[in-house]
């Protein structure tokens, strides 16, 4: 990895200085960081206008195809571009060795690509959080983190083993599946049902569902997991993985419930054979994987934790 073509699709940067220090220690290991003007876009709330920010996404099509593209940071925008992105085009790129990453709102173009193109990019770090050091003086990105990013980028691979007891096993205890891995943030991934952004039924049939999200109450993650159950997403899996669910508040009128009661409640109804594994290390957290989206991943578990393994 050379040079990380930077891109800022959704939110304008809520702190000037996230995105510098990320530039600035990526700098340091020898990167060359490209772009460098759209870290200080704004407009209201987004990373520049409309118009800009889609401008920049189609413009990727003429990156060199060694280039890694690393998006600044989530929040909203993306989702109103998405009738005017040039989905084949890009695809091509990527056909051609472009590898595109980000995650939160970034899945919004994640699976508008996977969706018209079938085209697999990278769920994984962005600028302001992961690499500005999370906003620590003197801390370094998270070792893993950075570890994991480097294979996915230098090796097209995914290989990690994930020691996490798993309770919501209900038909077997150990086990194996195989499938197309996709997902990403829940809150916008529900917000893609019924929509032409979202991959079918029969693009997902078998397929290793991961899904994380911050902010959002367990009754809340439930009720978008029952609107996938129920739309018959879920129970279209060979799995589904659950990354981190993150900086949500209990309440006294919780009286006991948890985002575990959540997650039992959905697993109940699903198939037996469905394993729901838990302890993904993805999400709004320092420490995360690079996942291929729209890749084929194989996975094995049992009661003590599972692996995962992808090459693209």
């Amino acid at each position: 990895m050379k040079k990380i073509h930077l891109i800022a699709p959704s939110g304008a940067s809520l702190d000037a200085r996230s995105p510098l220090a990320g530039i600035e220690w990526l700098q340091k290991q020898g990167i060359e960081v490209l772009n460098l003007e759209c870290v200080n876009r704004v407009e209201q709330r987004f990373a520049g206008s409309d118009k800009e920010r889609l401008a920049e996404i189609n413009q990727l099509i003429n990156l060199s195809p060694d280039s890694s593209v690393v998006a600044m940071r989530g929040g909203y925008g993306l989702h109103r571009l998405l009738p005017d992105i040039q989905w084949s085009a890009i695809a091509q790129a990527i056909k051609n060795g472009l590898q595109i990453c980000g995650h939160s709102d970034f899945t919004v173009f994640q699976m508008g690509l996977l969706a018209k193109t079938g085209a697999v990019t990278l769920a994984g770090p962005m600028l302001n959080f992961d690499f500005a050091c999370q906003g620590e003086q003197d801390a370094i990105p998270n070792p893993f983190m950075w570890g994991h990013f480097q294979q996915a980028i230098n090796e097209r691979k995914l290989d990690c083993t994930i020691q996490v007891a798993q309770p919501f096993l209900s038909k077997s205890a150990a086990g194996k599946a195989s499938g197309m891995l996709w997902g990403g943030n829940l809150t916008v991934l529900a917000g893609l049902v019924g929509t032409p952004y979202l991959p079918t039924q029969e693009q997902t049939y078998g397929g290793i569902l991961f899904l994380e999200d911050v902010n959002e109450h367990p009754y809340r993650i439930e009720r978008m997991l029952m609107q996938l159950l129920d739309a018959g997403v879920l129970e279209n899996q060979s799995a589904i993985l659950l990354g981190g669910f993150s900086a949500y508040r209990l309440y006294d009128n919780d009286r006991g419930y948890t985002l575990e009661s959540a997650i039992e409640a959905i697993s109940k109804r699903l198939p037996g054979n469905i394993p729901v594994l838990t302890g993904l290390p993805f999400g709004h957290q320092a420490e995360k994987l690079t996942l291929p989206v729209g890749a084929q991943a194989h996975i094995q578990y049992d009661e003590s934790g599972f692996s995962i393994q992808s090459e693209w």
